[in-house]
């Protein structure tokens, strides 16, 4: 299995020294893939509720100090040499479908082929406001977006002639480094999201261990992976051909944290039960599992990407 790291966005560690010291510690230590998350503008009103929040409350703050992943992925693209480069995850709709397509494409060029698009389709519908993209139409943007970007990276002289995305007649170099595209790691666990998934992911990428998620226990992930493969029967595709990854962005209870029903949140309580959680999760398919270690200092962070990788990984 490989394993993933979060990297500072916002606050006292989203500087250059410290984004850098973080990546290139978690490539020494053998982590396979570092992450960023997706924020533009923070409208300080926000009414919209967080999924599965047990209070609707967004966990994010109300300080809008995000730096951008794409920047800043090309940032640690010169900063580390190894360690693969993932939005996790990146809202397709935020960004015009071009522009999008050129930015993602320079990050696995500077990095020599080392991204990975973990991307879904927002919640927050006053950003979208913000932004001025419909948020009803979100789903539909997304999916034309990506089959866009296909378009643009596979193709020598690309067109599209969609609801949202209209080019033809243009050049578009260069292309990725990674072919035919960059592996797309679709986000979100509805059966929208399951469906996308089976239709245009190499991936299937939800976040599962936080408080009230439907995927917070291994028998309710391997319910979701059983519905990911109906919905590429269903789509003409072999589940087999679609991956298996896992975020525990809240990773950071020392207890066993209770589910609604009362058993024990994946990947909580002390470090057997961290073992016993990526057994189960390596059993069920898995290949790629993030967590967010991010703590108030870099070397408090850097101590527990440590102990991670030699206590629950078993890396030396």
């Amino acid at each position: 299995m490989h394993f993933g790291f979060s990297l500072p966005t916002r606050g006292p560690l989203a500087t250059p020294e410290d984004v850098s010291a973080i990546a290139r510690a978690g490539e020494r230590l053998g982590f396979g893939h570092c992450t960023v998350n997706d924020q533009i503008v923070l409208p300080r009103q926000v009414d919209s509720r967080y999924p599965y929040s047990e209070t609707g409350e967004w966990p994010g703050g109300s300080v809008g100090d995000w730096l951008d992943p794409l920047g800043l992925l090309c940032f640690v693209a010169g900063a580390t040499e190894r360690v693969k480069l993932l939005t996790s995850i990146i809202v397709i709709p935020y960004r015009p479908a071009l522009l999008q397509a050129k930015l993602l494409t320079t990050v696995d060029v500077l990095s020599k082929g080392r991204l990975l698009i973990g991307c879904g389709v927002g919640w927050m519908k006053e950003e979208f406001e913000a932004l001025g993209v419909p948020f009803a139409a979100r789903g539909r943007m997304a999916d034309e977006y990506l089959t866009a970007f296909k378009e643009l990276w596979r193709a020598d002289d690309p067109s599209f002639d969609g609801e949202f995305v209209r080019f033809s007649g243009i050049a578009f170099a260069p292309k990725p480094v990674q072919k035919p595209h960059p592996p797309f790691w679709i986000g979100g666990e509805s059966p929208a999201a399951l469906r996308r998934t089976a239709r245009l992911g190499d991936a299937w990428y939800p976040i599962g261990s936080n408080p009230r998620h439907p995927l917070d226990t291994i028998e309710r992930y391997r319910a979701g992976v059983a519905d990911l493969h109906r919905a590429a029967v269903a789509a003409g595709r072999d589940p087999a051909g679609i991956g298996l990854a896992y975020s525990a962005n809240w990773f950071s209870d020392p207890t066993a944290a209770q589910t609604d029903d009362g058993g024990r949140r994946l990947l909580t309580g002390p470090t057997a039960a961290l073992q016993d959680d990526v057994a189960k999760l390596a059993e069920a398919g898995v290949s790629d599992l993030v967590l967010n270690f991010n703590s108030p200092t870099r070397a408090e962070t850097i101590d527990r990407m440590t102990a991670f990788m030699r206590e629950v990984a078993g890396r030396p």
